[in-house]
């Protein structure tokens, strides 16, 4: 999908160096990738013990299907 998207040249400019990639729309799309990874992993975190087993972790290691 294209998209226009206006961003300072200095600020893509570092992207591109920090992301170490040839194009800028590749260092966006990194970018943005590990935002979205990011926030997963807060959400995920944010579920730390508001979840219930009834089996242990040894008993779902060891389940057959």
């Amino acid at each position: 999908m294209r998209a226009t998207v206006t961003i300072e040249k200095e600020v893509l400019d570092t992207l591109q160096k920090e992301t170490k990639t040839k194009s800028k729309t590749s260092a966006v799309k990194v970018a943005i990738d590990e935002y979205l990874r990011k926030k997963k992993i807060e959400k995920i975190k944010s579920m730390k013990g508001k979840l219930e087993f009834d089996m242990t972790a040894d008993e779902i290691r060891h389940y057959e299907r």
